[in-house]
């Protein structure tokens, strides 16, 4: 857990819910770091390769142990640094995301994460987004958000994004693979994917981008 000083601000959800954009928008508003943690499975992932998560659990484990994980910069300027530099493009992938997915059910990762993640927590106030970011990682968290929306709200957000990215999306593949991450981030033995308790929980399905943003800050700054 975060130390008795730090400010903590917890976002979690399933893909596509998107807290990406509107956590790193409610961090510059909030004056706090913005911590990605997916990232930090993706970059494992990546590291790892496509058969990462069927490896010994003694090679990711040492995989892990050699990896540094690093914040610089604050708000919507925050850069997660892995081994001194910002994660690669690679890893935002749709296929390193399904790779990231296979690697979370191992106890192993999920617990070697976690105190990387409270170890960042310990020495800057954050906003830290994830799957188990209030339930897990931070339980102490001044304010838990859960963010939510519909399987086709979040393939076609999905589809846009990469559209204006120029790439090349299905929307029936995309449905799919959220429908997949989602089963198996709702229903995996360590740390499956629910809100937290005392968690306000927002449905972005309707909710513009804008009003999400202001329903996070008005809930951290109550």
């Amino acid at each position: 857990m975060a130390s008795s000083g730090s400010r903590i601000i917890t976002i979690d959800g399933p893909a596509g819910a998107g807290k990406t954009s509107v956590s790193r928008r409610a961090a510059g508003r909030l004056g706090l770091a913005y911590l990605d943690t997916g990232a930090m499975f993706r970059a494992l992932a990546l590291a790892l390769g496509p058969g990462g998560h069927a490896l010994p659990q003694a090679d990711i484990r040492a995989r892990l142990g050699a990896m540094t994980f690093a914040l610089a910069g604050s708000g919507a300027d925050t850069v997660l640094l892995v081994d001194g530099a910002p994660l690669p493009d690679a890893a935002r992938t749709e296929e390193v995301g399904g790779w990231a997915s296979n690697l979370a059910v191992l106890p192993v990762v999920r617990e070697s994460l976690r105190q990387a993640q409270q170890a960042l927590g310990r020495s800057a106030d954050l906003l830290a987004e994830g799957r188990d970011m209030g339930t897990v990682v931070f339980p102490g968290a001044s304010c838990k958000i859960f963010l939510t929306a519909s399987p086709e709200v979040r393939a076609t957000r999905r589809v846009r994004q990469l559209a204006a990215l120029g790439k090349p999306a299905d929307y029936e593949e995309i449905l799919a693979a959220i429908r997949r991450r989602d089963d198996q981030d709702q229903n995996r033995a360590t740390a499956p994917l629910i809100p937290a308790a005392d968690a306000l929980v927002i449905d972005t399905s309707e909710l513009t981008e804008d009003a999400v943003v202001e329903r996070i800050v008005a809930a951290a700054t109550a």
